[in-house]
């Protein structure tokens, strides 16, 4: 889904030239996380927009368009971040779009209920281009909150046009289109503020800024490259070379000039930590004073509410325990209310497959081709979707509905020592929680993880938690061998209590295998990063359903009906293809069965799960099947008859709890590792994240069934 093999500024480029010839403008969103970036571009572009991936980047892109008096905009969405400064993939893909990208005019999105702190990145977009249009967002809740802001001031200091908006009910969206049009046009011609440095600073970049103006012409600010190459920013040297063709250090000119800078600097006690230090501290220091002069609290305990509510949401008594109660929610709601949907969805599919049936049989088809087709891989695609597609349209938009209040950075910030002291990054909270809907979704998510060795560490360990797909298989095993002795509200009681244990052991394995990966083949410390606890928000329930429907539900399951289709002829195959009066099946889960008792399962179970690889949904329907030698997959009418299937089959209490700790722990199902790869683009980190749960699994199920012998418990 990326854009290929060129780079960002190719890419933005040929994209430009091709609007331009036609009369439109190219124009980009950026701004902080958290201040409705998205809900603005949502609400601009409406679905006229696709995603994809920056150039070798695993950070998203989204871009759309948008028609605005007789004009088109084409509007590229810029990763969220709190800086210019390119301390991380974020900020260097949002650093370099603005400065080689060519957009007609940036729009920073900014939050009204605190301004002070968005106003360091609009400051240092200000110091890259001129041509520019601050959104001042939410202000809506800025008005709830008794915090007003005078826009008029606010745009004749900042020298560039400022829009207040409320992008959740579109209002301001016409007069920031306005304000747009005007910038591409050329018709805004003010002067965008200049932030005034220290003296010696100011000096230095006066004696650089000449020979680089006239290597750069007007293709980059010179006062900003100046300011960059004096912080030694090495990453822009490779921006420049890369987008504009040249080195800027060979230039002896600039290299003199620099040599002559730095030394004015040395004079004034400014290395690169302390000159750092002076640029970020003069720009704070600039966002407060313009900041006084323009916003208003009216009530100067504005955010007494939400930190009362932080007080309990993460508090080391209760923040925790909530977490908790919260995710069991979510997981009860997801589990009961797909039952019904999924029930539905099934009997309809399967209805079409009596009636594809029909149709071979009119056409005189084989059995062979029927079997094939139809009963290996129409029946195991429409296991798939009728038991994938409830849960995750549920899971998702429940999900996002958390994401839009605001809780789960609470979630990040609750769970940031535990992942701290396992040597990996807090927002791996963010990315496990993910997984509980599907670990694809949940290795998409670990986008948001800066470092790449973090980032890899989050994506091998997210198949930890159990995905919607492995609670069914986890709750019918539960219910037949665990609480079958119990009734009505006890045997809920029970159940719910014991799949809770199963989820913390999973997360339990999460930040082991995490620690474990941090010390040996990606041993490393754990990186600092800014975590922000937005304001709580009235949750845009249409738009997040929509949202996650398109983006995560059709996405996932898409990949999931790719993987499941050619695994359903290779089920038939192996239950219908005949060697010495044995089935494929059954020849190879003897060969598999010596391993799987020692683990604590059977032949049968070990091969359940390994044709169960593109989809976790079909693994007991394939258990039902080979225990009745059927020639496909099918379902027993209820647990009592499951169970006693099972228990004619050698199922003691042992293998149940084997079942239940393989399902945790055992290999990503085929969406999951197809994700991996396209996110790793390695080879190499797909086959570790397979291997990794797998030989956690295999040693963990046999020191349980070894336990379990040598105490003679079975």
């Amino acid at each position: 889904m990326g854009l290929g093999g060129r780079t960002a500024g190719e890419v933005v480029h040929g994209e430009q030239n091709a609007k331009r010839a036609a009369g439109d403008y190219v124009v980009a969103l950026g701004g902080n996380p958290n201040v409705g970036k998205s809900t603005v571009f949502n609400s601009l572009t409406g679905l006229r927009q696709h995603t994809g991936n920056w150039p070798g980047k695993t950070v998203a892109n989204a871009r759309g368009k948008c028609r605005h008096d007789k004009k088109d905009f084409l509007l590229v969405d810029l990763p969220g971040t709190y800086s210019l400064m390119a301390n991380s993939v974020e900020e260097e893909i949002a650093r370099d779009y603005i400065c080689f990208g060519g957009p007609d005019a940036i729009v920073i999105v900014a939050d009204a209920t605190c301004l002070e702190r968005n106003l360091n990145l609009v400051l240092q977009t200000l110091e890259l281009t001129s041509r520019a249009v601050v959104c001042v967002n939410l202000i809506d809740e800025a008005r709830r909150k008794k915090i007003t802001i005078d826009i008029k001031k606010l745009s004749a200091i900042l020298g560039v046009p400022v829009i207040g908006t409320n992008a959740r009910s579109n209002q301001g969206l016409g007069a920031l289109m306005d304000a747009v049009q005007g910038v591409c046009a050329g018709s805004f011609m003010h002067t965008a503020l200049r932030v005034s440095y220290e003296e010696p600073i100011e000096k230095a970049v006066a004696l650089l800024e000449p020979p680089l103006r006239n290597r750069l012409g007007d293709r980059l600010s010179s006062r900003w490259t100046a300011l960059r190459l004096l912080d030694a920013d090495d990453a822009l040297l490779k921006a420049v070379e890369e987008h504009l063709g040249f080195r800027l250090l060979e230039d002896e000119a600039v290299v003199r000039a620099m040599h002559e800078a730095r030394a004015i600097l040395g004079q004034a006690g400014l290395d690169k930590t302390r000159f750092r230090d002076a640029l970020v501290s003069r720009i704070v220091k600039t966002a407060e004073e313009i900041s006084e002069k323009t916003v208003t609290f009216g009530d100067q305990k504005y955010n007494e509410t939400d930190r009362r509510i932080d007080r309990a949401l993460t508090s080391r008594a209760f923040g925790i325990p909530i977490m908790v109660l919260l995710l069991g929610l979510v997981l009860w709601i997801t589990i009961t209310g797909a039952n019904y949907p999924s029930e539905l969805l099934a009997n309809g599919l399967f209805r079409i497959e009596d009636h594809l049936s029909g149709l071979f049989v009119r056409l005189g088809a084989p059995d062979w081709l029927h079997g094939m087709l139809v009963t290996g891989v129409y029946r195991t695609v429409a296991w798939v979707v009728s038991v994938m597609l409830p849960p995750m349209a549920i899971f998702f938009p429940l999900f996002t509905l958390l994401e839009d209040l605001g809780y789960l950075p609470r979630i990040a910030f609750n769970l940031d020592k535990f992942f701290q002291k396992a040597c990996a990054h807090g927002k791996q909270a963010l990315t496990m929680c993910m997984g509980f809907g599907c670990n694809a979704a949940g290795v998409i998510g670990c986008r948001i993880i800066d470092s790449p060795r973090e980032r890899l560490i989050a994506i091998i360990t997210n198949n930890f938690v159990p995905c919607n797909g492995r609670f069914p298989t986890l709750i019918a095993i539960i219910a037949m061998f665990f609480t079958a002795y119990a009734a009505g509200a006890a045997q809920s009681a029970v159940s719910t209590l014991m799949l809770t244990g199963v989820i913390v052991l999973g997360v339990a394995a999460t930040l082991l295998v995490s620690r474990f990966l941090s010390r040996t083949i990606l041993r490393g410390l754990p990186s600092s990063f800014a975590l922000e606890l937005p304001s709580y928000r009235k949750p845009q329930v249409c738009r997040v359903v929509v949202r996650s429907l398109f983006d995560r539900t059709l996405f996932v399951l898409g990949r999931a009906v790719m993987v499941a289709a050619p695994a359903g002829l290779i089920i038939w195959a192996m239950a219908n293809i005949h060697v010495a009066g044995s089935s494929l099946l059954r020849i190879a889960a003897g060969s598999l069965d010596p391993f799987a008792r020692m683990i604590g399962l059977d032949g049968y179970i070990l091969m359940a799960f390994i044709l169960g690889f593109p989809a976790n949904e079909i693994v007991v329907p394939i258990i039902i099947m080979s225990y009745t030698a059927a020639g496909s997959m099918l379902e027993l009418g209820s647990l009592n008859a499951l169970r006693s299937l099972l228990v004619e089959n050698g199922w003691t209490w042992l293998t149940a709890v084997c079942a239940i700790l393989f399902s945790l722990m055992h290999w990503p199902c085929g969406t999951t590792c197809w994700t991996i790869g396209k996110e790793t683009r390695s080879a190499k980190w797909t086959i570790i994240s397979f291997l990794v749960p797998t030989l956690v699994g295999i040693a963990v199920c046999f020191a349980v069934a070894s336990a379990a012998r040598l105490l003679g418990l079975v």
